[in-house]
């Protein structure tokens, strides 16, 4: 039984490094990056100049009332959850 509890914890620490390794990959059920750009754009931005996926969700660059501004989108719907001006 000890052997078994030690072989599904090296499985499960195998498994949670591998997931690691592919956080910055979009997931099988993320929205298309192209299709989060054309939400982004509806959302009053005139240009992305970045997209890319980190921490679980889309992260961007782009033109947003002529001021060059950072955003978050939501993986699954383009929503952006989060923007600041780009520092």
């Amino acid at each position: 039984m000890k052997k078994l509890a030690s072989v599904a914890f090296a499985v499960a620490l195998s498994a949670g490094s591998l997931s690691l390794a592919r956080a910055d990959q979009p997931g099988p059920d993320w929205m298309p990056a192209q299709q989060v750009i054309e939400q982004v754009l509806r959302s009053g931005y005139t240009q992305v100049t970045e997209l890319k996926a980190d921490d679980g969700r889309w992260e961007g660059e782009g033109i947003k009332n002529g001021q060059k501004m950072d955003f978050h989108a939501d993986p699954k719907t383009g929503v952006i959850t989060f923007e600041k001006l780009d520092d």
